[in-house]
Formats: structure tokens, sequence, C-alpha cells
């Protein structure tokens, strides 16, 4: 298993390397403005040119985004193996994923994702093996499945849950 683990590895290093020799040179990056901030920490000044990128909503920052994510899909839809990469990870990938089922109050917890969920589901049963229903799906957190779980916590006897979440990758 991890011997093929490191072949496929090392397989798509192997192509996704060569595609980039090949492009490489035709890159045009958008250019990225450099800001004159500067902080102070302790009596030592830190240069801070790229702040203005942290106003994530500004529309400079929106437009070169934008610009940045047009250049890597035109890159991305150039490879032209791209989908059989695409199809072998969905078959290595796109499989049922269950964890090990942990004891809070009377029920026992466990995720579980098909293989094609976003985000796994977490479950609970009264016993090991018994029936299982949905306590939390972070899939129905939002229209596109990007709400995923952050932390999670039960209180000692189980009778109430709390957890974060992340929207889109952030927390």
């Amino acid at each position: 298993m991890k011997q093929t683990v490191v072949r496929l590895s090392a397989f798509f290093y192997l192509i996704l390397t060569s595609n980039m020799s090949l492009h490489a040179q035709n890159i045009q990056y958008p250019t990225t403005q450099k800001g004159d901030v500067v902080d102070e920490y302790f009596g030592t000044k830190v240069a801070d040119p790229y702040r203005w990128l942290e106003a994530s909503d500004a529309p400079e920052t929106r437009a070169w985004i934008d610009a940045q994510n047009q250049l890597t899909q035109n890159y991305l839809t150039a490879i032209p193996y791209r989908e059989k990469i695409e199809e072998r990870l969905s078959k290595l990938w796109n499989y049922e994923k269950v964890s090990a089922p942990y004891k809070r109050g009377e029920f026992y917890y466990f995720y579980k994702n098909d293989g094609l969920q976003n985000q796994a589901v977490l479950y609970r049963s009264q016993r090991i093996g018994g029936k299982a229903e949905v306590f939390l799906n972070p899939n129905k957190l939002s229209d596109n499945g990007t709400v995923s779980l952050g932390s999670t916590a039960f209180t000692k006897d189980g009778s109430l849950f709390a957890y974060s979440t992340s929207t889109g990758g952030s927390d």
C-alpha cells in the first residue's frame, strides 16, 4: 500500500512538474502592488508591503484575486491529461470513511462520509452496531457544502453539545 502511494505521488509529481516546465515561460503573473506599511514591534521596524491584501472584500483585492484565479484556471485547463488525473484520484478517494466511535452520555457518536460528501456527517447510536441516526450534518449548513465542523465538545453527561464552524476554509 505504502509503495503504491509513493509510486502514485512520484507519478503525479513528474506529470505536474513536466507540465510546469513546458508552460513556465508563458506565464504572466498579475502585478502585485506593494504598500508602504511599516509596523514597529519592540523597537524593530517590520515592513508589511502586502497588508492591502488583508482587506479581502476591497475592490483592489478582489481584482487581484480574480486575476490570480484566471491565471490559475488558464494553466490548469491547458493540462491535457487533467481529466485522467481527476478520474484516477476520484477512484482512489471516493470510498466510505467511518471514524472510531466514542461515547458521550447515553450515545455512541461517530463520523461517516460516503466518499462523495464534502463534509463527514456526525451520527449517534445507543449501542455499537445499532441503528444510527444523523446527529449533525454539516453539509446542510450551507448550500454548497463548504461549511465544516471545527471544534466539537459535549458536556460530561452528554446532554449538551457545542461546535464551531469553518466557512470556505476559514475559522
